[in-house]
């Protein structure tokens, strides 16, 4: 430090002493006691302004975190809607559009008033036990040595070809015989040759009817499903006379 920074040092110094001790009298001057009263209310409402703004910064801190919060939870909930809407199970049922009816377009309204012939009383339809698919839970409760190397998706694909064995087998079942021709007759005499005692009022398909109304081959891989099948309890076996009936639970 040299001579000048030394003398400013001390001027400064001594700049603020006498603005300290012009200061310390200020109060008894009787005709600043109002400014300084003034200055005092200012000061007084000014730190409470402060508070009130400091207040606020917190909580809009506060407001701000959880908007992110919510903003990571509702784009992690649109990539896990958009993942299941891209992968929707094939298996699923979906609604059938009425084949009458145009897309975007309100049904028409019919206003005439039109005196019908009595109607028909409708023939009603006989009911045809079919399996359930195999929820997520049955699946992974199953043990690992009867899935090898099988999906969830291939054992209900396997379900749905059976359901196809069973509602064309007992569709036929159904019919009157004159409305047969020559190949469902022939099927619905093998049909009830292959029922017995134990099979009444059950609803059950053999090897046969999956060669005739599915693609699906019987072999090894088939006989691997069959056991996820029971395992499920989706189907029982019942051997009688060489055939082995697949009875639906």
């Amino acid at each position: 430090m040299d001579l000048d920074d030394l003398c400013f040092h001390v001027n400064s110094k001594i700049s603020k002493i006498k603005k300290t001790l012009q200061l310390r009298h200020i109060g008894q001057d009787p005709s600043l006691n109002n400014v300084l009263s003034k200055v005092t209310y200012e000061m007084h409402l000014l730190c409470e302004l402060l508070n009130k703004v400091e207040t606020e910064v917190q909580r809009q801190e506060t407001v701000a975190k959880s908007l992110k919060e919510l903003q990571a939870t509702v784009e992690r909930d649109f990539k896990e809607a958009s993942h299941l809407g891209d992968n929707i199970p094939p298996h699923l049922p979906k609604k059938c559009p009425n084949s009458n009816s145009v897309p975007g377009e309100a049904p028409p309204v019919d206003v005439k008033v039109v005196v019908q012939e009595p109607a028909k009383k409708p023939v009603k339809e006989k009911h045809i036990k079919e399996m359930e698919l195999i929820t997520v839970q049955e699946f992974a409760n199953v043990p690992a040595y009867m899935k090898n190397r099988l999906t969830y998706e291939q054992i209900n694909h396997f379900i749905e070809d059976l359901n196809k064995a069973v509602v064309g087998k007992y569709k036929i079942m159904h019919q009157p015989l004159k409305t047969l021709n020559n190949v469902a007759r022939k099927q619905l005499g093998r049909f009830k040759e292959e029922e017995t005692q134990d099979t009444k009022g059950q609803f059950f398909i053999v090897e046969q009817d999956i060669k005739e109304f599915t693609q699906v081959k019987v072999d090894k891989r088939f006989h691997g499903m069959l056991s996820i099948l029971r395992h499920c309890h989706r189907i029982r076996e019942l051997r009688r006379k060489g055939i082995v009936r697949y009875l639906i639970c």
